[in-house]
């Protein structure tokens, strides 16, 4: 694994650095909160035109031909400063799965509306339960004809309410286990049958109850195969936590950052608080969280590039750094004293999106129960059975 940056990885950090910097200064970030859309659709066209829609989409689908380790550097540099959620929604959950499952067909047709930023795509998958497990889903997709009938409720779906399309995770028969007759759907948003209404979430990402009562779909519209889409949804999962680490990873940067600033700014009894040695440790546990985070969440995203398996790095990764980035935040509070409490500064933000994105895909806990199976603790209560993730291509060797 080579972490080192290429000269045109370098250019595109520091270009995604300089345009969120430049496009999202304070007064921007809270016109967008307070909004109804959770993002702004000229700065969203500014970015199709820059061309990070299509990054990691190939050229003949009117993408850059980059790969994921590009768009995880894009990521890191947009969680620096606050996660765009349509992007994340578009691009993570909806553009890589059509790219990984889809047919020649939906390809050609869906792939090169996400490059340009003329769509915007979502998941729809956790329901009443909130679960990440096959058990948890149990909207119904009954066949009828050329089509297949949606029932049901699917819950906290990121920007469902300005998404063109929803990749639909639906039953469409029962099994003997859980996992079996599960499909999914590429579903047009704004189709008959469709409700869709808006919360905020604590982090003011825009999060949706949709409602799907007899909704019909076309057959040709099913994502991979039918009733064997579990093991794709968790490939789906998977590759968002990790993407989702790397937003965190460029969260907790800042915080520390900020921090280290302030320590060196901000004076008491007539000298600087970075000058007192708890300051300094504070400071000193911050920085090993951070790269230990980015080292851990890199081997995930170096794999995923590699097209090696990666259920088990991003389980690590999600379960390290959801824990290292909370860390982070409140070391950073107490340094920042009563200033990184009030509104105005930037450290609530920080904490919000800690806590949001900490529960995203799987906690840490989750993530620990998924990788104590793997080592063979089944008698764990664990909730979704991952036979194969313990399975390493290299020589089929069982951990």
């Amino acid at each position: 694994m080579n972490l080192t940056l290429t000269e045109e990885q370098e250019m595109l950090t520091k270009s995604a650095r300089s345009f969120m910097a430049e496009k999202f200064p304070r007064e921007v970030l809270d016109q967008i909160d307070e909004g109804e859309l959770g993002y702004s659709p000229e700065i969203w066209k500014e970015m199709a035109e820059m061309g990070w829609m299509g990054l990691v989409f190939p050229e003949e689908y009117d993408g850059a031909g980059m790969v994921f380790q590009d768009l995880a550097l894009l990521l890191e540099e947009i969680g620096r400063v606050r996660p765009i959620t349509p992007f994340f929604s578009t691009i993570i959950l909806g553009g890589l799965p059509i790219m990984e499952l889809g047919n020649e067909e939906q390809k050609q047709d869906l792939i090169p509306k996400i490059a340009s930023g003329e769509s915007i795509f979502t998941l729809a998958l956790t329901e009443s339960s909130a679960r990440y497990d096959a058990k948890g889903i149990t909207m119904k997709a009954t066949a009828s004809g050329d089509d297949y009938i949606l029932n049901g409720i699917k819950l906290l779906v990121p920007d469902a309410h300005v998404a063109d399309y929803l990749i639909c995770v639906a039953r469409t028969s029962e099994g003997a286990k859980p996992e079996d007759g599960i499909t999914i759907f590429i579903v047009e948003a704004k189709i008959p049958g469709i409700s869709c209404s808006v919360q905020k979430a604590l982090n003011e990402d825009r999060v949706c109850e949709v409602v799907f009562k007899d909704v019909k779909v076309a057959k040709q519209n099913i994502l991979g195969k039918l009733d064997e889409g579990w093991n794709d949804v968790r490939r789906i999962l998977d590759r968002a936590a990790v993407s989702k680490c790397c937003e965190m990873v460029g969260g907790a940067q800042r915080v520390l950052e900020i921090s280290v600033a302030y320590a060196k700014e901000r004076t008491q009894f007539g000298r600087s608080i970075g000058s007192f040695q708890a300051i300094q440790h504070h400071c000193a546990n911050m920085l090993m969280d951070v790269d230990s985070s980015k080292m851990i969440t890199y081997e995930a995203v170096w794999r995923i590039s590699e097209g090696l398996p990666y259920a088990i790095e991003a389980a690590m990764a999600k379960t390290w750094v959801s824990d290292a980035y909370r860390r982070v935040v409140l070391l950073g509070l107490q340094i920042n004293g009563g200033s990184g409490l009030i509104v105005e500064h930037e450290m609530p933000r920080y904490f919000n999106g800690a806590k949001v994105a900490e529960i995203t895909f799987g906690d840490a806990r989750f993530n620990r129960k998924l990788l104590a199976n793997c080592l063979g603790y089944k008698k764990l209560t664990f909730p979704m059975d991952n036979s194969d993730l313990c399975e390493r291509q290299e020589g089929n060797i069982l951990l």
